[in-house]
């Protein structure tokens, strides 16, 4: 009788660690991957919504240049970048989305695009009981290549987690 109950431990334990495996994703951030996801989706949000965009958005190219970022948040410009590339090609018949570089300015097509953005601290950060905030604004411009003039321009705030980057 003994015997048996030692038999189903090992299978019991397998189960209870597997169950544990499955219950998910964690809510909050804990990467700056998670932390700039959300920043990523509401800003190709706006830009996929441009009114000067032609429709349907996946006959055009975006050209997405470095983006310029305050030091004070402590945001790579790769990390940004990745996220507003990954946030573009993540929606349905959403554009195409090519990294920009100068040779890219001379000959562009109609349908190409540069976004220009730039990530700034607004203020002093929040402290709160469990987490420290800081405040952004995400600025971003869409021009033709080789063409300083914005056609078209909105800004995005909001905080960040700091314990997330």
């Amino acid at each position: 009788m003994s015997l048996r109950p030692r038999a189903l431990l090992p299978a019991l334990l397998i189960g209870l660690l597997l169950t544990g495996c499955a219950t998910g994703a964690p809510e909050s951030p804990e990467t700056i991957r998670q932390a700039l996801h959300g920043l990523g989706d509401r800003a190709a949000s706006q830009v996929v919504a441009a009114p000067l965009l032609p429709q349907p958005a996946n006959d055009q190219v975006l050209l997405l240049a470095t983006p310029e970022i305050d030091a004070r948040l402590g945001v790579g410009q790769a990390r940004l970048l990745e996220s507003l590339s990954r946030a573009l090609l993540g929606r349905d018949r959403g554009p195409q989305v090519l990294d920009w570089q100068p040779a890219l300015s001379q000959g562009a097509e109609a349908n190409q695009w540069r976004l220009d953005s730039r990530l700034m601290a607004m203020g002093p950060r929040l402290s709160l009981s469990d987490r420290t905030l800081l405040p952004y604004r995400l600025q971003l411009t869409l021009r033709r290549p080789g063409d300083p003039t914005p056609l078209w321009q909105t800004r995005l705030d909001g905080a960040l987690d700091a314990s997330a980057l």
